[in-house]
């Protein structure tokens, strides 16, 4: 399900979406991407993190020997199995919507980066089996070998979202090829895949899979915990996820420091978008709130706070920040879109942040739930809030990034296909995502109902 981390393309729907450019069957396309990757981001987060988390409770049962933990880890291991399943779906579409879609960009740049989707490919495959013999070899096996057999599922989950999301690093950073006479020759695939921007790029989506999943986790188990059901699973359930995200939540505000810097060095139009820095400028000052005015070029009705800009991009106070203006108004991204989905991700993030902190604090020094209601309703907010906060990380990072799909080499506009009648397909894709949510909402709910003992049923 890692494909689903075809995220890469955010930046060219998300933009017609919002701002209806291009010709209508463009824009038709775009919406369609975005739909697909609304539906499937927060999968890839499961993918990458969820497998951690059951492992890690199967890891208690074999060393206390304590059924709770072995139930609680074969029932997560069946969740696991439904989100991948659904994974595969949305994976599948996303596929063939990056062939049918974006055919210009295929034919230009495949032998730079088609390589990558091949061992994403691989990965994928690898996942699949050794999810299936997991969930499958519970009380088949013997206790350690089921746990190994699910070490593969961690580390393909890592390493096929890994392969999509160099590809990424790749289209804000491109090398790996030549071009001679208008043509892309001489690729390197691996050279290209090991761009400038992949690791921070790794890092901060692994962090936020690790937050999207242990917050909405969390959620579910907070909301049990409010409504009276505090049994030693509801808690132990709810701690497990709460603890891998609450640890996952400060890191992730230091990488996004790192991704900042380097979009500042990289990309210092995107940088100037997320704050919409008209002029360049020693000292640059960041607005807490307020839009862009497009007309006086410049942020009003927010809250200024001097220098601060310099600081985030540079470490320096007085350092010089790039502005809009370096570059021409046709080479420039929506600002205020850019601009608000950064400043959501990080009030976002920040809370995350603070939460997490205050359920460690209170976690080691009283070795217990913090005791107020506010707590487990904010824990609630916190997984759907995580979400969005995903989904405001990539626009912020691919609309930033326009008008290029491949920064200083393609435009989106000569990317996206000019195919006719695409409502007939909008139509069906909308169906299907429908009825996959409703599927998947009536699985869940289904195995929720069962009695947590039954899981300790042989089969």
């Amino acid at each position: 399900m890692a494909d689903a981390t075809l995220v890469v393309f955010a930046a060219e729907q998300v933009r017609g979406v919002l701002e209806g450019t291009g010709s209508p069957d463009a824009l038709e396309a775009r919406q369609m991407q975005a739909l697909s990757l609304a539906v499937h981001i927060p999968l890839v987060c499961f993918g990458i993190a969820f497998p951690a988390m059951f492992l890690f409770v199967e890891g208690l049962y074999l060393r206390t020997g304590d059924p709770l933990y072995k139930a609680l880890a074969k029932r997560w291991s069946k969740v696991a199995l439904i989100i991948f399943a659904t994974g595969v779906v949305t994976g599948t579409i996303l596929s063939f919507e990056f062939g049918l879609l974006w055919p210009d960009f295929m034919a230009t740049f495949g032998e730079v980066f088609g390589v990558a989707f091949g061992l994403e490919g691989i990965s994928f495959f690898l996942e699949a089996i050794f999810i299936a013999i997991y969930v499958y070899g519970w009380d088949r096996l013997p206790k350690r070998t089921h746990i190994l057999t699910g070490v593969p599922i961690i580390i393909t989950g890592a390493t096929g979202s890994a392969f999509v999301i160099s590809v990424n690093g790749w289209m804000n950073d491109p090398q790996g090829f030549e071009v001679v006479n208008g043509q892309v020759q001489d690729p390197v695939p691996f050279s290209a895949l090991l761009n400038g921007h992949v690791a921070h790029e790794l890092v901060h989506m692994y962090l936020a899979g690790y937050l999207v999943a242990g917050f909405l986790v969390a959620a579910y188990y907070a909301r049990r915990w409010l409504k009276g059901r505090r049994d030693r699973y509801t808690r132990t359930a709810l701690v497990v996820p709460l603890a891998f995200a609450a640890l996952a939540a400060p890191i992730q505000v230091v990488v996004g420091d790192w991704a900042g810097r380097k979009v500042a060095e990289s990309q210092p139009v995107k940088l100037a978008a997320f704050e919409g820095v008209y002029k360049t400028e020693e000292g640059a000052a960041f607005h807490l709130g307020g839009f862009y005015d497009t007309e006086r070029n410049e942020v009003r009705y927010g809250i200024k706070i001097p220098y601060l800009l310099s600081i985030l991009a540079h470490h320096n106070p007085t350092a010089e920040v790039v502005g809009l203006e370096s570059v021409p108004p046709e080479d420039r991204p929506p600002v205020n879109i850019v601009r608000t989905s950064f400043q959501t991700m990080i009030a976002i993030g920040t809370f995350l942040a603070a939460l997490g902190s205050f359920f460690i604090f209170v976690w080691l020094r009283k070795r217990r739930l913090p005791d107020t209601k506010w707590f487990f309703r904010a824990v609630m907010l916190a997984g759907p809030l995580s979400v969005v906060a995903l989904i405001a990380g990539w626009v912020t990072t691919e609309v930033g990034r326009q008008p290029w799909i491949v920064y200083g080499f393609m435009r989106t506009e000569d990317a996206v296909t000019s195919a006719d009648n695409l409502e007939i397909g909008y139509a069906a894709l909308i169906a299907v995502y429908v009825l996959l949510f409703g599927s998947v909402i009536w699985l869940l709910r289904r195995l929720a109902s069962r009695p947590i003992e039954t899981e300790l049923d042989r089969g």
